[in-house]
């Protein structure tokens, strides 16, 4: 692989986002998650607020509001949000495959650049990442339980959606990693090494 391109998926609560960050700092490559978003809302000049709300969520199968032109197709049929934000972000994740130096966090970007980058899983035991959750968000632990549930089975819907694959398959990625196991700076050792031998 001549261009350095690694996708980050992870579970809710084990660091995956800052892991993705460090590393791009670190390899000094481009760094993209809810920059996608902010990508895809001067794309289609639709506010940021309406493709964050559906950011990484899967359509409702019964019912959908259609806020905007962009949810019209040309056969004038209405298309969820969710799926013009994904059909948005694909292109754009293709476009910053085909440039290279990157580093992509969620999204389905594992599956859109299927054999195009280093696929990496990021994964933590549930009470870590509820107490990852409660020390970020300053929630009780009741609520931080909630809110990681929630989290991992709207980006587990999503990405099977939208996929056809199962979320936690790990024959899908190149490397996965349990978070608690080593410290961030270990982590990021393993991954820049991965990323230097692709």
């Amino acid at each position: 692989m001549s261009k350095q391109i690694i996708t980050i998926n992870r579970m809710y609560g084990s660091g995956g986002r800052v892991i993705g960050k460090a590393l791009a700092e670190k390899l000094g490559l481009a760094f993209y998650d809810k920059e996608l978003i902010e990508m895809a809302s001067r794309e289609k000049q639709v506010p940021f607020d309406e493709f964050a709300r559906v950011d990484e969520r899967k359509p409702s199968q019964w019912r959908f509001s259609v806020d905007h032109e962009v949810q019209i197709s040309p056969d004038y049929y209405a298309i969820p949000m969710n799926d013009v934000l994904y059909e948005i972000q694909r292109n754009i994740i293709l476009s910053l495959g085909e440039k290279g130096n990157c580093v992509i966090v969620g999204r389905c970007a594992n599956h859109i650049l299927k054999n195009k980058a280093l696929s990496v899983y990021i994964y933590a035991p549930y009470e870590l990442r509820v107490r990852n959750i409660r020390a970020r968000t300053g929630r009780e632990e009741k609520s931080a339980r909630k809110l990681v549930k929630r989290m991992d089975k709207e980006r587990r819907a999503y990405y099977e959606f939208f996929t056809d694959e199962k979320w936690t398959d790990l024959t899908q990625y190149d490397l996965c990693l349990d978070s608690s196991r080593f410290t961030q700076d270990q982590i990021l050792e393993i991954l820049a090494e991965a990323a230097r031998d692709c």
